[in-house]
């Protein structure tokens, strides 16, 4: 009995663990700061692409896809709202 109680409490701290873990990728997926990082990034990148290809106002036009990407990102949690009511209607 007390190895069977050993075991269930070990598979229950395995669970546990495994959803501590998950519940903090999805807080990583979903933060603030993990969208502005990427922004960050894709401003570096287009302003530097297009300083090197010699794009006009290059500082300032490398905002258009950061500013895109932060939209993207914050009307995404909307659409897979929609998308997972349209799906389990669908599986019903």
């Amino acid at each position: 009995m007390n190895e069977e109680y050993d075991r269930l409490a070990s598979r229950l701290s395995a669970i546990e663990e495994r959803n501590a873990r998950v519940e903090a990728e999805k807080a990583w997926e979903t933060s603030y700061f993990r969208t502005s990082v990427i922004a960050a990034i894709i401003y570096i990148v287009a302003a530097v692409v297009l300083f090197s290809v010699g794009g006009q106002n290059p500082w300032l036009n490398a905002l258009i896809p950061a500013i895109g990407y932060i939209l993207s990102m914050q009307s995404l949690p909307v659409i897979k709202k929609h998308w997972i009511a349209r799906f389990r209607k669908n599986r019903k």
